[in-house]
Order: C-alpha cells, then structure tokens, then sequence
C-alpha cells in the first residue's frame, strides 16, 4: 500500500541529479587546468617585471645594476643579464608554464633592454 503523504525522492529523480552533476564537472575541470596554467604565466610575468623595477631602484640609488637581486616567488627562474652600468635583458621561466599553448612547458617570457620590450 502506497501512502500519499510520504515525502523523498524517487530513483529516476536521483539519478537525474547525479548525471547533471557529472556533466558540469566534466566542462568544469578541464576550464580549471586552464586557470592553473594562465596563473604560472602570470606569475613569471610579475617576477620578470617586479625584477626589471627592482633593478632600476637599485641603479638609481647606487648607480649600480648589479646591486639588485632577481624578484622570485615559487617555481620561477628569473635570470637578469646586468652589467655595472646596462641591463641587457632579463628572462624568466616556470617549469609548468604553457604560455604559447602548444602542449611544451617552460615558456620564456623575456624583458630585452635595447627595444624596451616584454615578450613570450
């Protein structure tokens, strides 16, 4: 005998549920991997330019280049190319940064003193 009042959820009604579920976690996820990735890029970018002003400040109050340290956080590898009196360039890399999007990581991002430019 089935009671009128009783309150749940049927199977079909579960399972619905679940399969929703499913679906918006697999769009989800791999749009996450995506944000990881963008934030290692960001992070050699920050480093790179953090180090290139740190290396200006440095020169301005010493007249030195070579006074400065490089500006690193976590997993990058920024390398300043300084002489005494010019910056030649300075270059920066995370090992799981695909900047370029082609499945290789360790994308370069590159301060080059001579144009005054930032490239990948």
């Amino acid at each position: 005998m089935v009671l009128k009042n009783e309150k749940g959820f049927t199977l079909i009604e579960l399972l619905v549920v679940i399969a929703i579920i499913g679906i918006l976690a697999a769009i989800a996820i791999p749009q996450f991997a995506s944000y990881r990735n963008q934030s290692f890029c960001s992070r050699v970018e920050s480093d790179v330019k953090n180090t290139v002003t740190a290396l200006e400040a440095a020169f301005a109050r010493t007249q030195d280049y070579t006074t400065a340290t490089a500006i690193q956080s976590a997993g990058v590898t920024v390398a300043p190319n300084v002489s005494v009196t010019a910056i030649t360039d300075v270059t920066g890399t995370h090992a799981n940064c695909d900047q370029n999007g082609d499945g290789t990581l360790g994308d370069t991002f590159t301060f080059t003193a001579a144009t005054g430019l930032y490239t990948w």
